[in-house]
């Protein structure tokens, strides 16, 4: 097999790549011993007719296309190695000759990994986040734990206000007709949730149990149910039951009831540490994303088409089994959201965009520093994964490949790269 590089613009390059025939032969003969089982030739029991006299009565081609194809991955990928080149793209395939006992030849049209000009990225400028915790914030943090452990007591003759619950029978028209999914019965909704359409909730503060009223509203322009959308409808409510939240009382039985602790003030000290670390963890977190974005600005560089075709493509396909494991398919959600492929990869480009950006500006910063990734380095990320999913190390350190841990040393000189720009970072 031979290789030719021709480099384009735009970071773009071409893979001339030549199938020895011999290779192309012996790839058929492999498809011929896998596929001959299915050809009945008269003579010949099922399976063991001559792969030529198979030729002659379906055509010499009739294992070719497969051979072809059982060669391509293998043929690209060594193609790949040889060139040198550090590819980012899926290969666009074009066969330029392909004639059985010839030589094949293929070009692979892909995008090469983009020069980068660093700007500035020491001494760069970021607010500073205030990290203070304040009565309030402690207090919002300790009524949550608080709703979660309320109750709900039904009540008569008494109006509902926002936060009350509510258990209702309705149904829903459009013209005076009802509409699918437009009815339930025995419904629990908390009035100020938004779990119905805007304005549903509101209409039932002030209901009573037993009272019967209308509801006017009318369905968002983007409502996933395309015959609904920006339409008005009625429904039709039956107040069954009115429920208000009574709320445990803020003391020492309720902080040994929801915590390890016995008395109210150690608990209330206790959230107010652990709300202290979690905004200096997001301020860490806001001022590296800043840091990092005005390095990224002060960079130049050019990506190529086909590069951000398949980071949008990854991120999709990311999206897609996310889907699945919550029991939902692409086409479900399509339809559920009015969306296709096309709009999908529209929404995900600029995401796209800014990931490549961000990491080919890291990958700068990191080789322009000398950056590198030590054994000690990998074995604590990959302590930090045993962790993390509660493994033992070496069973950690069996499922990585040696692709698994280039990506791991990338993604730990990124992380250093993010480190430096920080610490050489002003404070305003």
């Amino acid at each position: 097999m031979s290789v030719q590089v021709e480099t384009l613009e735009k970071s773009m390059a071409k893979l001339k790549v030549t199938m020895p025939a011999e290779d192309i032969d012996k790839a058929m003969q492999a498809v011929y011993t896998r596929n001959r089982g299915k050809f009945q030739i008269p003579g010949f029991r099922k399976g063991h007719a001559p792969r030529k006299l198979i030729e002659q009565m379906y055509g010499k081609g009739v294992f070719f296309e497969d051979a072809i194809n059982d060669l391509l991955p293998e043929a690209y990928e060594k193609a790949y190695k040889e060139s040198g080149l550090d590819i980012v793209s899926r290969p666009e395939i074009t066969f330029e000759e392909m004639e059985i006992g010839k030589d094949a030849v293929f070009t692979a049209l892909v995008a090469v990994k983009p020069p980068v000009t660093l700007g500035e990225y020491k001494g760069l400028v970021a607010e500073k986040t205030d990290v203070t915790v304040t009565e309030e914030d402690v207090m919002k943090e300790i009524r949550h734990d608080q709703e979660m452990n309320s109750t709900l007591k039904t009540v008569e003759d008494q109006p509902a206000k926002l936060d009350d619950q509510v258990v209702i029978d309705y149904v829903g028209e459009m013209d005076g007709v009802p509409f699918d999914g437009g009815s339930d019965k025995g419904y629990h909704l908390t009035l100020g949730s938004h779990s119905f359409i805007e304005g549903f909730e509101d209409q039932l503060v002030g209901a009573k149990a037993g009272d019967q009223l209308d509801v006017n509203v009318t369905f968002p322009e983007e409502y996933h149910a395309a015959e609904l959308a920006g339409k008005p409808a009625v429904f039709h409510v039956t107040v069954k039951e009115v429920k208000v939240r009574e709320m445990p009382e803020l003391n020492d039985d309720f902080a040994s009831d929801v915590s390890e602790f016995e008395t109210f003030e150690e608990y209330k000290a206790d959230k107010e540490a652990k709300l202290k670390a979690r905004k200096e963890e997001q301020a860490k977190t806001e001022r590296e994303n800043t840091l990092v974005e005005k390095a990224v600005e002060n960079a130049q560089l050019e990506i190529p088409e086909a590069m951000l075709d398949t980071e949008s493509r990854a991120m999709l396909e990311d999206f897609r089994q996310r889907l699945e494991m919550q029991g939902m398919n692409m086409d479900m959600y399509y339809q559920y959201t009015n969306k296709n492929e096309k709009s999908m990869l529209d929404e995900i480009r600029p995401g796209a965009e800014k990931q490549i950006r961000t990491r080919l500006v890291l990958e700068a910063v990191s080789a322009a520093e000398g950056i590198e990734a030590s054994e000690e380095d990998v074995e604590k990320k990959l302590q930090e994964m045993a962790d993390q999913y509660k493994m033992e190390l070496e069973k950690v350190k069996s499922f990585m490949d040696e692709g698994s841990i280039d990506q791991l040393k990338n993604d730990i000189r990124m992380q250093k790269a993010i480190d430096l720009i920080v610490a050489e970072s002003k404070e305003n």
